[in-house]
């Protein structure tokens, strides 16, 4: 073996090496080794850093001899660093209780003492000659009991002496060397703050003092010793302070700055430390394209969205990588692209590591042995490469793609020292000496921030981010990339989000989501209502593959469940976090399909049958997590069903449309009616109630049997005998009409078939056609007359000629025909059924055609009026024959 360290290891522990049985250590060889050390008469702290020594001899030697998998050697240290740490720390503990008391909590329990893992150690990610990064945290202030009368002392005294003890059994260096360096630089206030706080002082550190930088620390954060704490689950204390701090509520844009600046510091005090020192230049870690390079990437990535998409929040880098990717942020090649140089830079750092067992992570000059006895040629031959060159091509090839990713997120080239503003952000002009630019509607939007207290009470970095918002927003004005009243439509919706100043960094961020929310706001006026009630959808505009793609229900539902799992393992999956959970995934998807259809992506059925979709996919989901806590539910799935009618039943949802339902059991069980109902309750609360991220549909169960006085769910046998007339209690002509557009929508397979059963037996009963249209027209003049409209105006949707004629027509063709000819009877919408009527022979020739083209320019219209919030209600003459052609409809079918 070629690495001096190892050599000495040999040396100096020859008789020790054989107690540590063959293969990765384990938790449970570890122990048995170490005790095997205090048997021989090592003392704790020598049997330590004895062990340490036989578990990196090991490592080595599997590592750059039989190539063992990278989590293989990080895992191993990091265990060697938990044990090693729980030893230290029960030790202390027990130490100074004997002298001074066990320390209490206010409930009689032993105060408890949290070593909490950073960086590399939080992450089970441990280099073979790390340092650790530890801060220690205990639970409760207070004062020890003494012994005998003697030794009380506050909880803080206690625990700064464990930790001075738990430093000098792990820290020191003695004889056999050390266990582990220690580094306690990020604890609160740093080198200058107590070595120990209170998890109270650690919360208010957070909210007073807190900066960035720290939140992607304490990202990896993780208690690893007292093994105890952790194994009780007592720690989990330290979740509910650590995660509001490090992931916000928001899409947290602003830590971009941060991390530039954080990241432009690192390089200079590389670039000084290797100053004069061209074979520090070579740093796999700190260097350009290194391993720190791709620890940001992710870390920013997860940082930014983690407290929206709580399945980006795991430690383990390569794992990270994965889910980013997953969730649609990254490219899977460059995730695996990303994962193999991770994989490569480490390996070499660990190789580098090994030669001396010093914490170095710059790689040896020279391939020949009196330049640097060899130890390139050595890292380059356990590496798997024949000499030099191909592993130093490898390694090139490598950071420059590392190097080009993260210049790609973080906007490229480092800027000038002169060029800056606060925090390294670029230097902005002044708002009003950008007024004389700008056009005169724009001019005057603008005009009105200078001197506003909103922009006033902005911090001086935030008020540089809009000023350079506003300024490029001009420079797009000019080149005729976007309109003016796009500009003056963003103006009027950042407004007032102004303090929100993530929403400033983002659009600064990704001029790519500046533009196309510019365009979005100039095309229409409802997407900028919408964005100023749901403003975190706008990084959706990020997503290239966004205008390509359709809405997809099993990727929806399986993205849902994944963020609810994530949220379990935290213990954060109360009600409200599954109700704001739901209402951002909707809110989200409804305005992609609002960016498509603006774009002219989609037409507007395949608006209407994404927008239905995403209802059925939310009424699956939330009916599964609702009975999952019902506390009254007597079986693991419900025997339970939901049918939907009009625009829901029929796949027409707009956007805002409510949800025409109906809630149906079939349970043989004596509870079942009580179940049932508390069931529907909670569902249609938790579909209707107004979270701070707004709500998801209103509900209508008028349509239930007996409407507003019947039960809010029926058994399904007395659903269908209400439809079908048994008895007296049965459906009135008005509910069989709606019957024609009813659908089921979810629910247990069984009663699908039933209902498909019930609804075909309805609509294709037989009837007297010339009473059917006497009740039908008789039902259309009240709804006209529940709908006036202006003299010298039409109605796209309620004049004569209108939609509602149309469907009118339809509904009675298929309830008086259908029974003869079944091809009316699947819900296949107003315009497939208005065809299939006339190739039937139930209509003239073209008229079924030209109503069916009518109905499908006229919900065009209304679609872009109310995009535009604009009135349904036109000039007769626009759409003359559109009118004509729905007058021949209802004229044949009606006289």
């Amino acid at each position: 073996m070629h690495s001096r360290f190892v050599q000495r290891i040999r040396r100096r522990y020859a008789a020790e090496l054989a107690l540590l049985s063959p293969g990765l250590p384990t938790r449970e060889t570890l122990e048995s080794t170490f005790e095997a050390l205090s048997t021989r008469g090592h003392a704790l702290g020598a049997a330590l850093r004895i062990l340490r020594q036989l578990v990196l001899e090991r490592l080595a030697q599997l590592d750059c001899e039989q190539q063992a998998p990278l989590a293989g050697v990080t895992g191993a240290v990091t265990l060697l660093a938990e044990f090693a740490l729980d030893r230290a720390c029960v030790h202390a503990l027990s130490e100074l209780s004997a002298v001074h008391g066990t320390p209490l909590a206010p409930d009689g329990r032993p105060a408890q003492l949290w070593v909490i893992g950073m960086g590399k150690l939080g992450a089970r990610e441990l280099n073979v000659s790390s340092d650790i990064d530890l801060i220690y945290v205990y639970d409760h202030n207070g004062e020890t009991p003494g012994v005998d009368g003697r030794g009380r002392i506050s909880h803080q005294e206690f625990f700064a002496k464990a930790v001075k003890n738990i430093f000098a059994l792990v820290g020191d260096t003695t004889e056999h060397g050390f266990v582990f360096r220690v580094d306690l630089a990020l604890r609160p206030n740093g080198n200058s703050g107590p070595p120990v706080v209170s998890l109270d002082a650690l919360e208010e550190y957070f909210l007073v003092q807190g900066r960035e930088w720290e939140r992607f620390a304490w990202l990896k954060s993780r208690v690893v010793a007292p093994r105890s704490a952790v194994e009780d689950r007592s720690a989990q204390a330290l979740r509910g302070v650590v995660l509001p701090f490090v992931f916000r509520r928001y899409l947290d844009y602003g830590v971009f700055d941060s991390l530039r600046v954080l990241h432009r510091q690192i390089r200079e005090h590389a670039a000084r430390r290797s100053a004069g020192r061209p074979e520090r230049a070579n740093d796999v870690k700190l260097s350009r394209g290194g391993i720190r390079e791709i620890e940001f990437v992710v870390q920013l990535l997860q940082v930014v969205r983690g407290g929206q998409f709580p399945e980006l929040r795991t430690r383990p880098t390569l794992q990270a990588l994965q889910r980013v990717a997953a969730a649609g942020l990254m490219p899977q090649a460059t995730a695996e692209s990303l994962a193999r140089a991770y994989e490569f830079l480490r390996r070499v750092e660990h190789r580098i590591q090994y030669l001396d067992d010093q914490q170095t992570h710059v790689l040896p000059m020279g391939c020949n042995a009196d330049e640097d006895d060899g130890d390139l040629a050595w890292i380059a031959h356990t590496m798997g490469y024949a000499d030099c060159c191909p592993f130093l091509h490898e390694l090139d090839s490598h950071r420059e793609f590392v190097a080009q990713e993260f210049d790609k997120l973080l906007g490229g080239q480092e800027e000038c020292k002169a060029c800056v503003g606060p925090k390294g952000s670029r230097a902005a002009p002044d708002l009003e000496s950008l007024l004389e630019q700008m056009p005169p509607q724009l001019r005057e939007r603008i005009g009105r921030w200078c001197g506003h207290p909103r922009v006033m009470a902005l911090r001086e970095d935030a008020r540089h981010r809009l000023s350079r918002l506003i300024a490029r927003t001009g420079q797009w004005l000019l080149e005729g990339r976007v309109g003016e009243q796009a500009a003056v439509r963003m103006a009027d919706w950042l407004e007032p989000l102004l303090r929100r100043e993530s929403y400033l960094a983002l659009l600064l961020e990704r001029p790519n989501v500046h533009e196309r929310l510019l365009r979005l706001l100039g095309a229409a006026k409802w997407p900028a209502r919408y964005l100023l009630r749901h403003p975190g959808v706008i990084d959706e505009l990020a997503s290239e593959a966004l205008f390509s793609e359709r809405f997809t229900p099993a990727e929806f539902e399986q993205d849902l469940e994944d963020r609810r799992r994530a949220l379990c393992r935290t213990g954060e999956d109360d009600d409200e976090a599954l109700l704001n959970l739901l209402r951002r995934a909707h809110h989200a998807e409804v305005f992609r399909t609002l960016a498509r259809d603006i774009e002219g992506r989609l037409t507007v059925e395949q608006v209407a049958d994404d927008l239905s979709a995403l209802a059925d996919a939310v009424l699956r989901v939330t009916t599964r997590w609702c009975w999952d806590r019902l506390k009254s539910r007597h079986r693991e799935t419900p025997r339970f069903a939901i049918i939907g009618y009009g625009k829901l039943g029929g796949k027409e949802l707009g956007y805002g449309s409510d949800l025409d339902i109906v809630f149906v059991f079939e349970d043989e069980d004596e509870r079942a009616q009580e179940v049932y109902a508390a069931f529907v309750r909670k569902l249609i609360n938790w579909l209707t109630t107004k979270t701070a991220e707004g709500d998801l549909y209103e509900i209508d169960t008028a349509l239930r049997p007996n409407g507003s006085s019947g039960l809010l769910v029926t058994t399904f046998s007395a659903y269908e005998n209400y439809q079908q007339g048994r008895g007296s209690n049965t459906a009135w002509t008005w509910e069989h009409q709606a019957m024609t557009r009813a659908r089921f929508v979810m629910g247990e397979p069984a009663l699908a078939q039933r209902f498909d059963g019930v609804r075909e037996a309805v609509i294709t009963a037989p009837r007297d056609h010339d009473a059917l249209k006497q009740q039908i027209v008789a039902m259309r003049q009240r709804v006209r007359a529940a709908h006036p409209v202006k003299a010298g105006c039409f109605d796209v949707k309620h004049s004569e000629g209108g939609m509602v004629d149309a469907e009118f027509a339809v509904q009675y063709l298929v309830l008086a025909h259908s029974g003869a000819h079944r091809e009316l009877v699947p819900n296949l919408g107003n315009i497939a059924l208005l065809q299939r009527a006339e190739a039937a022979g139930l209509l003239p020739a073209t008229v079924g055609q030209r109503a069916a083209a009518a109905y499908r320019e006229l919900r065009r219209i209304q679609h872009g009026a109310r995009l535009n919030e604009e009135p349904t209600q036109v000039a007769p003459e626009s759409l003359t024959a559109e009118r004509e052609a729905i007058q021949k409809l209802w004229t044949a079918v009606f006289g």
